[in-house]
């Protein structure tokens, strides 16, 4: 049996939460035992212990933007011995094989891993390309403190090699990977949420923050599409704590235009499929680029039509002109133009989205996703199982 200590950095069930969650599900437990550290309690940990995966609250380490000022420098040197000491009574418990790091924002595993001489795999979902310091910094920290990179799109390894070389040596890529989607859920209507039974609904989800492209489609609806009273938009997504403002400005927008009635904003949802369900078309106007970008696939195995930013891990999800559009970041008017396509051919759509499901099923599959983890785990510690 190969004992995995998984860190991870929220509680949370958006993109590299979902993707640990079906990791860990189905991930074969004969063979692999996973234990997992969060920092916080939250829907994953429930996730995970209906799943009889054990899940500690400790402190990660994680990195968070208001950290480097003197009182928080200070909490987190206090905290990497709080950490450790955590996951000494851990180890001595499960003797470790492998510490497996779950985003760049934690680095309690790197400090543990070098402390203890376990093998560290760091598994990378971000882009990181400002703070130019952090952009630089991160790189040399995966070559010093990683055995194995894993990154999960090409656009993600190639920010990392191209400003750290050495990493082309211990870097992969293994994409994400869902299951399709099956019909056992509660349905809801276009009326539920205050829209009229004809309306075309093109929906974004994803973390209301700056990156994501809330501004630039709402601009884009009010510039191009306001006038047709049966367009509508939809946002399905909360802001991170302490960044609440990106919705205050989204919100009064809003109400600066009067489209309490056009423009509608969910928190976050757990099951999207309700959501999915009764869009017309999914838009991921992501203004940086996405590492990945989980939700397009999702759509895509909703078999509905995704626009996406043409930068980034979207590239390698979307194909333009057959599962979707790739549009120039933060282009008004390719926004624009690829919308009002859609808008107008519904065979489009609708062939789009067939084009869409049998590429998300046929190139980022479950199946794929968990077998290469657990190559990669039994290439690490080889004779274990």
């Amino acid at each position: 049996m190969t004992n995995i200590l998984f860190i991870h950095q929220s509680a949370d069930l958006y993109g590299s939460d979902k993707t640990l969650l079906l990791l860990l599900t189905k991930l074969n437990k004969s063979r692999f035992n996973p234990i997992v550290v969060i920092p916080v309690d939250g829907p994953l940990r429930e996730e995970l212990e209906q799943r009889n995966i054990k899940v500690i609250i400790a402190p990660v380490l994680k990195i968070y933007r208001k950290m480097f000022t003197p009182k928080n420098i200070f909490l987190f040197f206090k905290q990497i011995k709080k950490g450790v000491a955590t996951l000494d009574k851990l180890n001595d418990e499960y003797n470790f094989d492998i510490v497996y790091s779950n985003t760049l924002a934690v680095l309690l595993g790197m400090f543990y891993a070098k402390k203890r001489k376990i093998k560290h795999i760091w598994h990378v979902h971000e882009i990181i390309v400002h703070p130019k310091i952090i952009a630089y910094i991160f790189p040399k920290l995966l070559n010093k403190y990683a055995d194995v990179v894993v990154c999960n799109s090409k656009a993600t390894m190639d920010n990392l090699i191209s400003r750290q070389k050495k990493l082309a040596i211990k870097a992969q890529v293994i994409h994400n990977g869902l299951k399709p989607l099956n019909d056992d859920y509660v349905k809801i209507s276009r009326e539920e949420l205050g829209f009229e039974k004809n309306d075309f609904i093109i929906t974004l989800i994803g973390r209301i923050n700056r990156l994501k492209g809330h501004k630039w489609l709402l601009n884009t609806y009010i510039d191009n599409f306001k006038s047709n009273k049966n367009i509508k938009l939809l946002f399905v997504g909360s802001p991170v704590l302490g960044q609440e403002y990106y919705l205050e400005e989204i919100e009064e927008i809003i109400k600066e235009k009067n489209l309490n009635e056009f423009v509608k904003i969910l928190g976050f949802k757990k099951d999207l499929r309700p959501i999915l369900n009764l869009t017309d078309v999914l838009a991921v106007p992501s203004t940086e680029a996405e590492s990945f970008g989980l939700v397009a696939l999702e759509a895509m195995l909703a078999k509905k039509p995704v626009i996406g930013s043409n930068h980034g891990g979207l590239t390698e999800i979307i194909i333009d002109n057959k599962t979707g559009f790739l549009i120039e970041p933060n282009n008004e008017n390719e926004l624009s133009k690829a919308i009002e396509s859609l808008i107008k051919n519904k065979d489009l759509r609708t062939q789009f989205g067939q084009n869409g499901y049998q590429r998300a099923v046929a190139e980022f599959s479950v199946d794929k996703y968990i077998n290469n983890f657990e190559k990669l785990f039994e290439e690490m510690v080889p004779n274990k199982n």
